[in-house]
């Protein structure tokens, strides 16, 4: 069967994309940021999985606000890279898992949550940068992304948006589809948006270390309790745009030890930087103990 072997987390700052795409990353501004992702390019070359089930928020490129999915799934064959506002990132298309893809929009809508199926979309930073920050710089043309992606997008921008609790259930759901698949794949999920920060308002340029790394700590050790936490805290402690960790929930709740099924994961790598762009930016892998 089909096997979530570890889960990923990090943010998507768009200007780290811009950042990769003009050549910055050896700029003193960006270079601490960037190395705290090399280790994160080995892991991946030496954990490749077969499979990515990527967790991010649309950028009112797929959807704009006539019509705003809370839960969507991608279940096509590829995506090109979107335009927001400059030209595409030059990066190379998204390939899809269709039958992956279709298989847990299946079982998840069985388990009583509703998905919108997406059979064709543009995917933006949201979901690109994690891509370039985990797997390297990638030749447009040539290039290819080391293996498929499911793209999962989540309503973060308008309220309502889905709580912390109901992502990790979600998160526990999409392991039982995996799980229930009947071909042998290492699937990895990752978990994506975030830090603590604030694009606009009297407190613009908002960020909260401490409790982001609060955040962290308890992501790893006590994820159960951690899913109860309301949204107006994330707004009050990380800002408006701090919602976007209820995503890094649905990767968490997807690992073993909170089904019931295994110990607590491993911590591969923990990764903190401010700021990138008015934003903190938080990283981590936790890999499943056999």
């Amino acid at each position: 069967m089909a096997r979530i072997t570890a889960s990923v987390y990090t943010s998507h700052v768009p200007a780290i994309g811009a950042a990769m795409d003009l050549g910055k990353t050896k700029e003193d501004y960006w270079k601490p940021l960037f190395a705290g992702y090399d280790f994160s390019k080995q892991w991946m070359k030496d954990n490749k999985p077969d499979v990515v089930i990527l967790v991010f928020n649309d950028h009112a490129t797929a959807f704009s606000l006539d019509m705003i999915p809370t839960f969507a799934i991608g279940t096509a064959a590829e995506y090109q890279p979107a335009d927001e506002g400059w030209g595409p990132r030059p990066v190379p298309k998204v390939v899809g898992h269709p039958e992956l893809a279709s298989h847990i929009a299946q079982s998840v809508i069985q388990q009583d949550f509703d998905l919108t199926i997406v059979n064709k979309m543009d995917v933006d930073h949201g979901l690109t940068v994690p891509l370039s920050l985990m797997c390297g710089e990638q030749d447009p043309k040539s290039g290819a992304w080391p293996c498929p992606v499911i793209p999962f997008a989540v309503n973060v921008v308008q309220y309502p948006v889905p709580s912390g609790q109901r992502c990790f259930n979600l998160g526990r759901a999409i392991r039982r589809a995996v799980e229930s698949f009947d071909e042998d794949l290492n699937v990895h999920i990752w978990g994506t948006g975030g830090m603590s920060h604030q694009l606009q308002g009297a407190r613009a340029g908002l960020i909260n270390s401490a409790w982001d790394n609060k955040f962290l700590d308890r992501l790893i050790a006590e994820p159960t309790e951690l899913a109860k936490v309301p949204h107006i805290e994330y707004v009050r402690e990380a800002g408006s745009e701090g919602i976007e960790l209820v995503m890094w929930l649905i990767a968490r709740g997807a690992m073993a030890d909170v089904n019931g099924e295994g110990p607590a994961p491993r911590l591969a790598h923990r990764f903190f930087h401010v700021p990138a762009s008015n934003t903190a930016v938080g990283h981590l892998i936790l890999e499943e103990q056999n």
